[in-house]
This record gives C-alpha cells, structure tokens and sequence, in this order.
C-alpha cells in the first residue's frame, strides 16, 4: 500500500510538470504472434507446435500501424492505411472501435468468420485492477493495469498515462483514468505500442464513416457468437483467431 501511494506522489508531481492534453492522435505499433498464439491451442501436439515455430521463425510477428483519436468526449481506433514504396497498400479493413464517454455508447464496426457486423451499445468499461508498477513510454510515466477478458481467456496488460487524462485506449480497451500508451494481451502474443504521440485538435478524424455496412447487434449477441465461434473451431480442431481479431 505505501509502494503504490509513493507511485501515485510520483506520478502527481509528474503531470504538475506538463500541461493536461486532452486531444490528440496517438500512432500505434500492433505486433502479432502466430506461434504464441499456437501455442495456446491444446488440440495441437508439441511436435507441430513446434514445427510452426520453425516454419514461422524471425517472420512470425504479423505488424501493422494503428491510429488512437482522441479527447475528452470520445475516440476512435483504427487501421492506418499506410502505401509501400512501389506504390501498392493493403485494401481497407472492417475495422473502427468508437466510445463515446459523454453518452456512455460504443459502436464496433469489425468482421468475424467472414461477416461485417455493426455492435452497437451501451459502454461498459473492462475491470481494471490497478498495479504498483511504472515505466517511461514516449516520454510519459505510465502506471500498469491488469484486466481479463474470460471469452478468449487472456489476460491484459496496460500502462496508461496518468498526465493524458483521457479514458481511451487501443483495440476495445478503455476506462483508466490516463491514456493507455501499451497493451500486452496474453504475455506477449499481441503487443501494442505507441509509436508517436500528436497533441492536436482531431474533430474531423473523430467523426464515423457514413457508410458502415454491416448487421447490427448488441454486445451480448456479438459474445455469444464469438464464445460460440470458438468453442466449434476449437472443437473441429481449427485456429478461431484466423478468422477473428485475437
């Protein structure tokens, strides 16, 4: 208890350092690894687990860029279209998280097993247990946080800043009292970083798409299908997250 009030002295004297910024984008790094990710899968033996591990070898990190917008109302995360030198980029991706704080609503806008589905709902925020524990990302001092997401049985790992007093976060999480800047899923088998940091105005970069396409549901309709998608993969012997954002 006194380690963790000692933090939070720290971290106090930090933010009077800086100005608040309450808007901005942040430029994430989304690193994702198949064989660890195999690794989980009991229906695999040892033999081909390691045998992925071989196939896959320095190549297995699967990267993209992602881009957090942000303020105090609301945010949206999404894929950052990037282009390659020779002039080719990855066609768009089904993907955009939106919360609203304000009005406590989100609306997921991803695809699953081959189908685009709208989530449209009222916002409830992850468990989050609060750690004694720190570290320097981008120059901000950032507290760790542990939650658990008990569908596909991971644990989560985030360090959010306490100095950008914003509730937001990469992929669906959220709900810290700073901006999480790092989320590790499941030791290591999905790391998102910050890469840089802009504070700007980001009104027009908040605003959704007009045209999202797909069938909408509520949350517990989206878990219920997703447990389900699982359990049947899981079952047939089959990888659920080749289909599903792990």
């Amino acid at each position: 208890m006194k380690q963790l009030i000692i933090i939070i002295i720290i971290l106090t004297n930090f933010c009077h350092a800086r100005a608040q910024a309450v808007e901005g984008v942040v430029t994430y790094e989304r690193a994702q690894y198949w064989t660890k990710i195999m690794a989980h899968l009991t229906f695999l033996s040892q033999e081909e687990k390691d045998r992925a591990r071989l196939t896959w070898g320095v190549h297995d990190g699967w990267k993209q860029k992602m881009n957090l917008y942000f303020n105090g109302k609301e945010s949206k995360y999404e894929t950052l279209k990037e282009q390659s030198e020779d002039g080719w980029s990855g066609r768009d991706e089904d993907f955009i998280i939106y919360r609203n704080f304000e009005k406590e609503r989100k609306i997921d806008f991803e695809t699953m097993a081959g189908r685009t589905y709208l989530v449209d709902d009222s916002l409830v925020a992850p468990q989050w247990k609060v750690m004694n524990k720190i570290k320097e990302i981008k120059g901000y001092l950032c507290m760790m946080a542990v939650s658990k997401d008990t569908i596909r049985n991971q644990t989560i790992t985030a360090w959010f800043a306490n100095d950008i007093a914003v509730p937001a976060g990469p992929e669906k999480y959220f709900g810290l009292p700073g901006l999480i800047l790092e989320l590790d899923i499941n030791d290591g088998d999905v790391l998102i970083t910050a890469d840089k940091i802009e504070l700007k105005p980001v009104d027009k970069e908040l605003v959704l798409p007009k045209k999202m396409k797909g069938k909408k549901i509520t949350e517990v309709q989206y878990n219920d299908m997703l447990s389900e998608h699982i359990r049947t993969s899981m079952k047939g012997q089959r990888n659920p997250y080749w289909s599903v954002r792990y």
